[in-house]
């Protein structure tokens, strides 16, 4: 795998008990790529990106890590119906959860670790919410709280699931905003599943359409960002013809689960 690479799909199969939801997925993420998952409901987007998280097995090919790509590396949004939203904690501990990757088993955080998450709520523009409730929090609030948990462990990557569900029209832009500062200022590598192509689609810089063995992949021209300004299009097809790269070393992806919102140290 090229140095560069952040993750890679190697002619992947995912889905539950041993039966496929979508098949034949080649693609290599580098840093600073937008990546917009997009396809019908039942289609494997959530199944696609849990396997990437190493939270499910694949049921065939590979997901693999790059040399300096590090489970502190990752953050993860997963869907709002994953996330317990009367759970009994303040911002501020909601938040630091998301240190926990960093961490390890150590049972306590650093200044800098504490200090990363007062950074985090006050980008999400949250620092006056840090020791309200969580439970009391709108839902634009608490996605905003929940984003400042994953960025606490997204140095390099971050996943989002449907992180726009939900949410009404406001939030919905500011979540949008949000992630594309995260991209194209902070140079984070963001994988995030859409239902909204119109506007997730116009901020990626590849879009990956899956549709069981038929899975497309389009490097757009409108987000030169990724690609260094050039505004190329480059079409890729992620299925039998898609690009093959050499099985790199294995590398897994270290705790971060999408049901973790809770535990606050």
């Amino acid at each position: 795998m090229n140095n560069d690479v952040l993750l890679a799909c190697q002619d992947l199969s995912v889905g539950y008990g041993g039966h496929a939801v979508a098949e034949g997925i080649t693609l290599a993420i580098h840093p600073g790529e937008y990546w917009c998952v997009a396809g019908a409901n039942g289609s494997g987007k959530s199944t696609l990106l849990r396997t990437m998280l190493g939270l499910l097995a694949p049921i065939a090919g590979a997901v693999t890590h790059g040399r300096e790509l590090r489970g502190g590396d990752i953050g993860f949004l997963p869907q709002r119906s994953d996330v317990p939203r009367d759970f009994p904690a303040s911002v501020a501990e909601v938040v630091e959860s998301g240190l926990v990757a960093g961490a390890g088993w150590r049972p306590f955080w650093r200044r800098a670790e504490r200090e990363r998450a007062r950074a985090m709520m006050a980008r999400m523009g949250i620092s006056d919410l840090a020791w309200r409730s969580f439970r009391a929090l709108s839902g634009g609030q608490q996605q905003r709280a929940l984003l400042a948990r994953a960025l606490c462990a997204a140095r390099r990557m971050l996943f989002l699931d449907e992180p726009v569900a939900g949410l009404d029209a406001d939030a919905t832009r500011e979540m949008y905003e949000l992630v594309r500062q995260l991209n194209q200022e902070d140079g984070v590598a963001v994988v995030m599943v859409s239902h909204d192509l119109d506007t997730a689609g116009r901020e990626a810089s590849h879009v990956l359409r899956l549709a069981g063995t038929d899975s497309r992949c389009d490097a757009h021209a409108d987000a030169a960002h990724a690609h260094g300004g050039h505004g190329a299009t480059r079409p890729l097809y992620c299925g039998a013809v898609g690009p093959l790269h050499p099985p790199p070393r294995h590398a897994s992806h270290a705790h971060d689960h999408a049901h973790d919102d809770g535990g606050a140290r």
